[in-house]
């Protein structure tokens, strides 16, 4: 029997335009992405200040993966089966960003934290690392949940044909994110409010992004208005945590073809993005103190500002890069429709006759998302094999901004695809490449619009040969994008579990080319029981330790390549 579930109201959104109300429904992404450009640039030279070595620094970072491994599928479903009267997503958004908010509190003020409940001692210093590293995972946790919802959210409220758009606007939210976050960390800050905000520039940049991140997820919870779930027919009567989890486990294994496929690119190209992502800040800070005779960080008063900042320039550059792509690439590459359809890519007939040709000619030359997502991984690694052989603050900051680029596609193209198959399976006689079928009621408004209709009742139907095999155990299913929040879970377990991969492979990298306290920020001190000149000399005479992840990342980058021209190739069959 079919199952069914009951909804009152439809999506809608505020705003005069279409434009006005896709950037109000991805606005959140910016203050997510801020936040994590303040993570990325400052904890870990921060972890490295408070005495942690770089290769136990890795293993802090299983954070974000960890997070993402729990917190994605995990929110997906609970939001998905959600019954609360402000909507499925938006509730998880708005507690996810005032927990974030009081993480990142706790992370700027740890060692003030600390003292107050102890004194001077090594006991402080271990207290010290501990509550800054649970504030990380804490934050962490709480980003990918915002994160979960805000992606579903985009889903649950455009239909099939703005799938891409409403990926595009989220790519340029990202990139406009992370633009902001690292304009903001390549300011002395100290210089600009004092020590109102806070003492050093590290706190300075955290109360700026709980702010940030508060304001953004405030403006799009108040714009977007949810339908809510009256009832999702048999899973009402099931619940508890064998059942998540069993939900979860079960769509993973029963993903429809083209689904899976979307998920093992994502998981090849993670294993490159995740050292470039966390530790390109660092890299481009240690290039220019160690390799730039004139420079001399053993001067400064705040070396963990200082290499935050001058990374932080690189990669305000790669997201001015980013963003400039997240704006043209829409208008220059062809949408994952037209790549299902590659026989009905003809310019419409509503152009005038005497621009027609020209027009067909320029759509048909058109690259398809698939081939530019596969070009980019290309790019990517490219600009990443080189990284060990740098030897300049300019060189590093040229390979960086490369990767804007492919940065943007890797925000745009798995989010567009996912966007389209999941909604796609709701599209009357819909057959997926696994076999499932799917119908969906009629629905009287398939438009977004700013004023929403007097509420009703939407039942949906949703049939899947893979998740319903026996009348005992069926799932309740979905459609119009009501699972959307398991599939972007699942899309981002595939995500997070390379960054697994990514953290062994750096602390192995680091144990064995950079062991002990970092050099740079521990001026003055005896490292390990060696003089600070005689461990640096030995650290930059080396090859850099990050300089190797990022080549070992770009070669994992070729995998996604070719998996890429696999996924490509199942598109092509009829």
């Amino acid at each position: 029997m079919p199952q069914v579930a009951s909804w009152i109201g439809t999506p809608s959104m505020k705003g005069s335009s279409e434009d006005i109300r896709m950037a109000l429904l991805t606005f959140s992404l910016v203050g997510l992405q801020f936040t994590w450009g303040v993570e990325m640039t400052y904890c870990t030279p921060y972890l490295l200040q408070l005495g942690l070595t770089k290769s136990k620094t890795s293993l802090v970072w299983i954070a974000g993966p960890l997070s993402g491994l729990v917190m994605g599928p995990v929110i997906g479903v609970l939001a998905d089966n959600s019954k609360s009267k402000y909507g499925r997503r938006r509730p998880f958004m708005i507690v996810g960003a005032i927990v974030v908010s009081m993480g990142l509190f706790i992370l700027g003020w740890t060692t003030e934290i600390v003292s107050f409940f102890i004194a001077e001692s090594e006991l402080r210093r271990v207290l010290t690392i501990t509550l800054a590293v649970l504030s990380i995972y804490l934050v962490d946790f709480a980003i990918n949940a915002i994160q979960s919802t805000s992606r579903s959210l985009i889903v649950d409220t455009l239909p099939i044909p703005k799938q891409q758009k409403g990926s595009a606007w989220a790519t340029r939210m990202i990139a406009i994110g992370h633009l902001a976050g690292y304009a903001v960390s390549t300011i002395d800050l100290l210089k600009v409010f004092g020590k109102t905000l806070g003492d050093s520039q590290f706190k300075q940049c955290c109360l700026i992004a709980a702010a940030a991140l508060c304001t953004s997820v405030g403006i799009t919870s108040w714009a977007v208005g949810e339908r809510v779930l009256v009832s999702s027919g048999d899973a009402d009567a099931k619940s508890g945590v064998i059942k998540l989890v069993g939900k979860i486990l079960k769509t993973t294994w029963h993903l429809p073809d083209r689904i899976r496929a979307i998920c093992w690119v994502q998981f090849w190209a993670w294993i490159g993005w995740f050292p470039f992502l966390f530790y390109s800040t660092t890299w481009v800070g240690e290039t220019y103190f160690r390799y730039t005779p004139e420079a001399s960080i053993a001067d400064s008063a705040d070396p963990l500002g200082d290499i935050g900042r001058i990374g932080s320039l690189s990669l305000l550059i790669f997201s001015i890069v980013t963003f400039i792509g997240s704006v043209l690439l829409p208008f220059i590459v062809r949408s994952p429709d037209d790549e299902a359809k590659p026989r009905q890519r003809n310019f419409t007939p509503r152009s005038s006759p005497a621009i027609a040709p020209l027009a067909n000619l320029i759509s048909n030359t058109k690259p398809d998302l698939l081939t530019a997502w596969m070009l980019s991984h290309i790019v990517f690694a490219g600009a990443m094999f080189l990284a060990p052989f740098v030897r300049s603050l300019h060189m590093a900051t040229v390979l960086v901004s490369i990767c804007g680029i492919p940065w943007a596609l890797a925000c745009w193209a798995p989010f567009s695809f996912m966007g389209t198959e999941v909604n796609r399976m709701t599209a009357p006689s819909t057959m997926l490449a696994n076999g499932s079928s799917y119908r969906r009621l009629p629905n009287p408004s398939d438009e977004f619009s700013s004023i929403p209709p007097s509420p009703s009742f939407l039942r949906l139907h949703h049939l899947d040969r893979d998740m319903d095999d026996d009348d005992d155990d069926g799932e309740a299913g979905a459609s119009t994008g009501e699972t959307a929040g398991i599939y972007i879970g699942i899309l981002n377990l595939f995500t997070t579990l390379p960054q697994f991969v990514g953290t062994f492979i750096s602390m192995i990298v680091f144990e064995i080319l950079e062991p002990g306290k970092h050099p740079e920020l521990h001026k003055g001190e005896d490292v390990d029981g060696e003089g600070k000149d005689e461990v640096v000399k030995k650290v930059t005479e080396g090859p850099n330790a990050i300089a190797v992840c990022l080549f070992i990342g770009a070669a994992s980058a070729v995998g996604a390549a070719y998996a890429t021209g696999r996924m490509k190739r199942m598109y092509r069959r009829p």
